[in-house]
């Protein structure tokens, strides 16, 4: 009698990423956390996977809201130090969380005073209640860099991100992502800047360069589309970060 054949179990989507062998010093991610706000691993780890999983640059941006940010970035910058020669480029930043509109731009101004090379604001996602006004303020003041997981963003405050070069995100988070395709859509129309950022909270949220694509394709970008938000977009954001 001859043995029943083995079935061959097709590999899922997130065992083939693993497999997979990332494209080294390709991807650029301007959102992430560490366990100094409400992430799950230190600064060291997160660069450390990052270069693992094929990354140029990865920004901390741990959250603050009033209090004075200089003790969490000089935190974050002591970490930095180590990687200054390594295969990666560790940017160090915050995201400005749950503040009233309109001091915003007051925070992100403090901020940049006290060395943050990144500044993001928590957008108005449909997964927390964020103050009403929130994205105007993040994409008028001129200060803000990203403005992440905007929600039902405006046509408005697209204009306003044009105007004032303010980066529109794809959220790689399941929490936030519900409204990447009309961010896609209200971005593209208005000529705005995308990125594709995963707002990690732990190393293994970290997205390689195939899965962010995805994230990119699945909010109705085309290949072009695509490849202009992760690569050329960030690129030119990366460059504004280090002051040229």
């Amino acid at each position: 009698m001859n043995p029943r054949p083995r079935s061959r179990r097709t590999p899922s989507p997130a065992s083939e990423e693993r497999e997979r062998p990332a494209t080294p010093g390709r991807r650029y991610d301007f959102h992430a956390h560490t366990f100094l706000t409400d992430g799950r691993a230190s600064a060291t780890d997160m660069w450390s996977e990052a270069i693992v999983r094929g990354h140029r640059m990865l920004a901390i941006t741990d959250h603050v809201a009033l209090e004075d940010p200089a003790p969490l970035l000089e935190r974050l910058r002591s970490e930095a130090r180590a990687f200054e020669d390594d295969r990666i480029l560790p940017l160090i930043g915050v995201e400005l969380t749950m503040l009233p509109p309109r001091r915003i731009a007051d925070a992100a101004r403090t901020a940049r005073r006290a060395g943050a090379q990144v500044v993001i604001v928590h957008g108005e996602t449909l997964a927390n209640a964020v103050p009403l006004g929130t994205n105007r303020a993040a994409v008028e003041c001129g200060l803000v860099d990203v403005l992440a997981h905007p929600g039902f963003l405006t046509e408005e405050e697209a204009d306003l991100a044009v105007a004032h070069g303010t980066f529109l995100e794809i959220s790689g988070r399941a929490l936030h992502s519900a409204t990447n395709g009309h961010v896609a859509r209200v971005a593209l129309a208005a000529g705005a800047d995308l990125v594709v950022d995963s707002d990690a909270h732990d190393t293994d949220q970290l997205l390689t360069y195939s899965v962010a694509d995805r994230f990119a394709r699945g909010a109705g970008l085309t290949v072009a589309e695509a490849q202009r938000a992760l690569d050329e977009a960030p690129a030119r954001l990366l460059r504004r970060c280090q002051g040229g």
